[in-house]
């Protein structure tokens, strides 16, 4: 059937149509009236056009937008010639910069603009009427009675869709008077519209990414003003009305905005500041910002604070100064305590790193807290996330799966914000890595592979997670460190560790070196066989006590480190606990010869048996037995014959151990701290506050060396442990806070003693001088105790750090270092299975047995930023020139290294890529400072042509990018879809619980919703929970009801419902992230 009309369908496309026109007639006038134009649409056709004489192009500005925002503003719509040329330049500016990457297409827009320039073709503006028509007129130079024309109208605009892909509906007219009537009508418009002259050519060129002019320089500080983006802009005003007392630092108003940024993009983030830097100030000023921007004053967000109890009164003291309201305090142990999980929009937990084990019952709670929405309802019928803000100075000082835990508070393990949406398969990969270095036996090679496993970690999850500065990054960058200096606060360098050595005579010697083998060789020392006694109870009586294994492991490896650590604290803390050690041992014997063993946690079994109690016990056994579970009277039988011949072994050495150490009677630690007290540790050349802060892990140690001080004749002692923090907290303020006013600082006591209760959250700064009277174990606990004399506000210009270790007495100070270095690796081999991640010159510097300062890591990337910041600062009107670059902007550069490559700055919602493509075809994605240090230019540099392989360059790097988020994407699907195989059980059975016909609808929806969870990756232990009783249901079957009953029980602890109560007011999302395709940032060609 013949017709006029056509549709772009089988190849009888509008383009066709034209080609056709112009290949079978003389055309000499080619007009066009669209709605929409667009470069890459003139570009189609211009290899037919271009035989006409004259080409005129309206555009039809839709004028709705403009009539809109008059009428907003109360005015009356006045046609504005100006602002209509100004609407067509952006909508066209718009259309070359997401016009697709291709050598043809640019060719074609460059193509257009030389037509404008040389008068080849006429563009006007309509600015008075909403034209919606669409007409292409084709006329021969002269009219005829013949057809000297046609004119096509219809639905298609002049853009690659309008010409053939979309479809449309046109028709083709060939009458003569059509043609009239469409010219007359062509040329009324016309005259009425306004012109795109040669003015608006240069500035489309300029203003978009044709423009060939940018310089190396240029490009190089257009990518760090797109990288950085909001971080470059530095308002000191930003933190208003601080307390008396507090100084408003550079380097914390950056936090604050980068912390704050951080939080409300991925719902949480690590506040990760090196000791003494002011955290919690930092936190507090967020959690103010927060409070004031999150719907405030129709909403009042309220702000739940978890922190040790060491640190409670400092967070107290904090909040207040600073007026922060409506939040609560609670210390880590009373997680539980918390009932009204949605009552909380933020989450700050100090020293997050003490929750990074998921299977401890506070890990449990936290997440449930933390996973649980807020009274704040949005207004699709959500609710608000909360926030979390996690404070630690040693977010990588973990294991993969500990730093996996603490982001899995505020991310789901699936369902990510970050680059890398499947943490959890991320995560797996690294575990794994890890896990597999413990059987490696070359050390190097397992250095250089934990270093990998955590840059990774690092660079793609805790990197983009974390506010982090160190004392290196404001001392080394002028701007932080000038303002610094001119509001008087000093850092003081961290010397390199002293050693002290004590020497141990040939006696001591062997007996300490036989001590250590008995406590840790595997078959030659102590099986600890007192502290796994229900690993050994045969079946019936095993039964009883859930990973009776592994508990009982646990327990001796604790054993096993506290015998260790207190032989390292002090002969007289050692002595103590190996004779309690003996004393549970011979009453765990003595049980066995009366073929009576108590398994009673809750009571102390041992105090009952060495005293002759056994009436008095079995009386208060069988009171607690109907109301204590874990109480058990076992018989000799009950044990697998290994149990007693352990215990046997152990019940000799230890009495062995117990007997040679009563005979020591010099203790040259001490002798030597004496002298160190005397001659140095007090010498006004080095410390000139004349005060002293000591570090033990033991308890007995401290009171010990309290004692033994005093009867030396050394006074004013302040001795801290748990017990006594909370009544001598002030003494320690007022005598060692260089904080407080100077009316309130005393001089009662010159030395404080003390165990880890104030290695962290306390000011200690009036002293400069740590002492380690036993080992610090890991560079972390010794940050965290140099960080109490170590921060703002510090006096003294230097730190020292003495360190006590055992040796042998020996002729000359290299064999004083051997013997050392020999005694402190076999400490750390008997620490634990991770010694082996270490080498033994990582461990010794570690401790600080090598010539090493206590150095801190330094921040490139905020160097860079600040050098950002300095070069906006001394030249505004350059920085805003590059900021207003467009998008894409590329240049040509000499590289022998690199020749015929291209890097590529590419960005989507979720991360940012740089893809170097090689002449080979080769891709590699660089990091940050990677395409830094490529990127950077000197002013002075000049640009060279792209190279021929730019544009095939730049399109292989977007395809590669576009794969791998695809990629991700399907991997996410298939986890999403079989899941692991933890999981599958988990779904498989509350699948079959779904179906039990006493479910109701309430139920079906928590199921439901439980379903999802597990899906996403929203609870670590819920999956686990689910099996655990599908797993006890197999061996002991219950009826369906019951079951249901169990399961909702299981499910009703986690927060999977939706709140019913306390419904706040309906707001709007306070971020919407609007998903955009992969965009090109920059890019530059090398060539020689």
């Amino acid at each position: 059937m013949s017709t006029k009309f056509f549709t772009n369908e089988n190849e009888n496309t509008l383009l066709s149509k034209i080609e056709g026109i112009f290949k079978y007639r003389n055309i000499h006038f080619f007009d066009a009236l669209v709605g929409y134009f667009r470069a890459s649409g003139y570009f189609r056709i211009r290899p037919f056009v271009e035989k006409a004489a004259e080409i005129r192009i309206l555009v039809g500005i839709n004028i709705d937008n403009l009539i809109y925002e008059a009428n907003k503003r109360g005015l009356l719509f006045i046609e504005d010639p100006a602002k209509s040329r100004d609407d067509f330049f952006i909508e066209i500016k718009k259309n070359i910069q997401e016009a697709e990457y291709d050598k043809e297409v640019e060719d074609g827009m460059m193509q257009l603009i030389q037509d404008l320039v040389t008068g080849k073709i006429k563009i006007k503006v309509h600015p008075n009427q909403n034209l919606h028509a669409k007409i292409y007129i084709f006329r021969e130079q002269e009219k005829h009675d013949h057809g000297y024309g046609s004119v096509i109208t219809g639905s298609s605009n002049l853009t690659d869709n309008g010409l053939e892909r979309n479809f449309e509906f046109n028709v083709e007219l060939r009458e003569n008077t059509d043609i009239d009537f469409a010219t007359e009508t062509f040329n009324k418009l016309w005259n009425e519209s306004i012109e795109i002259g040669k003015d608006f050519v240069e500035k489309l060129k300029k203003e978009t990414y044709l423009n060939n002019e940018f310089t190396p320089f240029e490009v190089y500080m257009k990518f760090l003003v797109e990288y950085f983006g909001r971080s470059i802009d530095f308002d000191p005003n930003s933190i208003q009305d601080l307390p008396h007392g507090f100084k408003k630092l550079s380097y914390q108003v950056d936090a604050v905005a980068d912390g704050y940024n951080k939080m409300m993009k991925h719902n949480g983030f690590f506040l990760s500041d090196v000791v003494g830097l002011g955290k919690t100030v930092v936190a507090t000023l967020i959690a103010k910002k927060f409070f004031y921007s999150n719907g405030f004053p129709s909403y009042l967000s309220k702000t739940l604070i978890i922190c040790p109890p060491a640190i409670k009164e400092n967070w107290e003291d904090t909040l207040y100064s600073f007026g922060l309201h409506n939040y609560k305090i609670i210390t880590s142990g009373s997680l539980h305590k918390v009932t009204r999980h949605h009552d909380y929009d933020l989450i700050i937990v100090d020293e997050a790193h003490k929750f990074r084990s998921d299977s401890a019952e506070m890990y449990f709670h936290l997440q449930n807290i933390c996973k649980s929405h807020t009274r704040k309802r949005l207004n699709n019928d959500t609710y608000e996330q909360k926030r979390v803000m996690l404070i630690s100075a040693t977010p990588l000082n973990n294991r993969p799966e500990d730093i996996a835990n603490l982001v899995y508070l505020f991310q789901d393990s699936k369902n990510s914000s970050l680059e890398i949406s499947n943490l959890q398969h991320f995560f797996r990969n690294q575990i794994d890595a890890y896990k597999k270095l413990k059987d490696e036996p070359d050390i190097q090679k397992v250095s250089a592979a934990v270093k990998v496993i955590y840059e990774k970690i690092r660079v793609k999850v805790i990197e983009p997670l974390t506010v982090r500065r160190t004392r290196t990054d404001l001392i080394e960058n002028e701007e932080y460190a000038k303002d610094l200096k001119e509001q008087g606060v000093i850092f003081p360098a961290v010397n390199k560790p002293e050693k002290i050595y004590y020497q141990l005579d040939e006696y001591l010697d062997e007996l300490y070196d036989k001590t250590i083998l008995y406590l840790s060789h595997p078959t030659k020392g102590l099986t600890y066989n007192r502290y796994q006694a229900i690993k050994y109870l045969k079946p019936h009586k095993k039964s009883k006590y859930q990973k009776a294994d592994l508990i009982s492991t646990q327990l001796a490896k604790i054993m096993k480190t506290l015998l260790v650590k207190r032989i390292d604290s002090s002969f007289y803390a050692f002595r103590q606990s190996l004779r309690r050690f003996s004393e549970a041992t011979n009453a765990m014997v003595k049980m066995f010869d009366n073929d009576r063993i108590y398994i009673a946690p809750n009571v102390g079994v041992n105090d009952y048996i060495n005293e002759g109690k056994e009436d008095e016990l079995i009386t208060i056994l069988t009171e607690l037995s109907d109301s204590d579970p874990t109480i058990e009277i076992c018989t000799a039988e009950d044990f697998e014959p290994g149990f007693i011949g352990g215990l046997r072994k152990d019940k000799t050495l230890l009495e062995e151990m117990v007997k040679e150490w009563d005979m020591v009677d010099q203790d040259p630690k001490l002798e030597i701290f004496k002298e160190y007290l005397t001659k140095k540790l007090f010498d006004k050349s080095i410390n000139k506050e004349q005060k002293l802060v000591v570090f033990s892990e033991s308890k007995e140690t401290t009171l010990y060396l309290k004692d033994e001080l005093t009867k030396a004749g050394f006074e004013k002692i302040l001795v801290v442990d748990s017990s006594s923090r909370k009544d001598r907290f002030p003494l320690v303020k007022a005598n060692f806070d260089a904080n407080i006013a100077l009316t309130e600082q005393k001089d009662d006591y010159n030395m404080v003693i003390s165990t880890e209760v104030l290695a962290e959250g306390i000011n200690m700064h009036r002293a400069n001088i740590i002492v380690n009277y036993d080992t610090p174990w890991n560079s972390t606990r010794l940050m965290q105790r140099i960080g109490r004399v170590n921060r703002i506000g510090s006096k003294a210009s230097n730190i020292y750090v003495f360190n006590f270790f055992p040796t042998a007495k020996v002729n000359n100070d290299i064999e004083l270092e051997k013997k050392a270095i020999m005694k402190l690796q076999a400490f750390h081999s008997a620490m634990g299975e991770d010694s082996q991640i270490y080498s033994q010159d990582e461990v010794t510097e570690s401790f600080g047995l090598f010539d090493k300062t206590v150095n801190e890591e330094k921040d490139e990337k905020l160097r860079i930023l600040l050098e950002l910041r300095k070069f906006r600062k001394d030249n505004p009107d350059l920085f805003k020139q590059i900021k207003n670059m467009p998008t894409r902007a590329r240049v040509g550069r000499k590289s022998p290294v690199l020749k015929n490559s291209t890097i590529t700055f590419i960005r989507n919602e979720k991360r940012d890529a740089f893809l170097l493509v090689r002449e080979n075809g080769e891709v590699d994605e660089l990091t940050f400072l990677q395409a830094e240090k490529e990127y950077f230019a000197k002013v002075t540099e000049k640009a060279i042509d792209l190279n021929e392989y730019h544009h095939d360059q730049v399109k292989k790097a977007i395809q590669l990018f576009a794969h791998k988020l695809e990629e991700e994407k399907s991997k996410e699907r298939k986890i999403d879809t079989t899941q692991g195989p933890n999981e599958k059980k988990a779904l498989s059975f509350l699948d079959a619980i779904s179906n039990i016909q006493v479910v109701n609808p309430e139920e079906k929806e928590l199921l439901q919703n439980a379903k999802q969870a597990i899906r996403l990756g929203k609870f670590q232990n819920l999956q686990r929970d689910v099996n655990k009783l599908a797993k006890a249901v197999k061996t002991v079957p219950i009826k369906q009801a019951l079951l249901l009953e169990e399961v909702i029980k299981i499910l009703q602890k986690y927060p999977l419902q939706a709140i019913e109560e306390d419904i706040a007011p309906v707001l709007q999302p306070i971020f919407n992230l609007k998903e955009f395709k992969p965009e090109i940032i920059i890019s530059e060609s090398f060539n020689i």
